[in-house]
């Protein structure tokens, strides 16, 4: 395959990268529609987004840091598997499973800060974008990860919760870059030649 043709394809990938990006934040809206089978229709979209992005960018992270890169797949595997049982479990009228879903929810970030930081950090390190996105990103995950102990302990507040924007901000705009910009040409090739 030649530069162009690899420049050509990681551009695809890019901006389908970014469309899933966008899509796994559906979720944050599925909570507004009335019906039962629209939220879990949406969330389990969700769930197979967030599963995507890492084999969708796991042949341009792994030659970087093949093991960071691996557990990031692994860890937006489990992530991906959790929103779709989320969503599975918004049909059931049981008590219990209700339970096990708002537990999901409610430590869910847990499992999205260690994917999200490894996936900044080889970011940074392959230099694909541009690396504020890659510090942005990792400053955005410490504060969601102060909002969401103070939302386990309970001292969560409407004035705490504005730590979900850094985040929501940062990978919406990656998205966007993504679309727009693509992947630093000159990190793929020279990754590729």
């Amino acid at each position: 395959m030649t530069t162009k043709a690899h420049i050509h394809t990681h551009k695809k990938t890019a901006i389908i990268v970014g469309a899933l990006i966008l899509a796994a934040y559906a979720v944050m809206i599925s909570a507004i529609f009335e019906s039962l089978i629209i939220g879990m229709l949406i969330e389990v979209f969700s769930g197979v987004a967030v599963i995507a992005i890492p084999f969708l960018m796991f042949p341009l992270l792994k030659p970087y840091n093949r093991q960071v890169t691996l557990g990031y797949l692994v860890c937006r595997i489990i992530e991906g598997a959790a929103l779709i049982i989320t969503g599975l479990l918004l049909l059931s009228s049981s008590p219990a499973l209700l339970g096990i879903r708002d537990w999901i929810g409610v430590y869910h970030a847990y499992i999205f800060i260690p994917a999200a930081l490894m996936f900044y950090y080889v970011l940074y390190q392959s230099k694909l974008i541009p690396r504020f996105i890659s510090v942005w990103g990792v400053l955005a995950l410490i504060a969601l990860f102060i909002v969401n102990v103070l939302e386990i302990t309970g001292r969560s507040s409407a004035i705490a919760n504005v730590l979900y924007l850094p985040i929501i901000t940062n990978e919406v705009f990656l998205a966007f870059w993504l679309f727009v910009k693509g992947f630093n040409a000159s990190a793929i090739v020279s990754r590729t030649a």
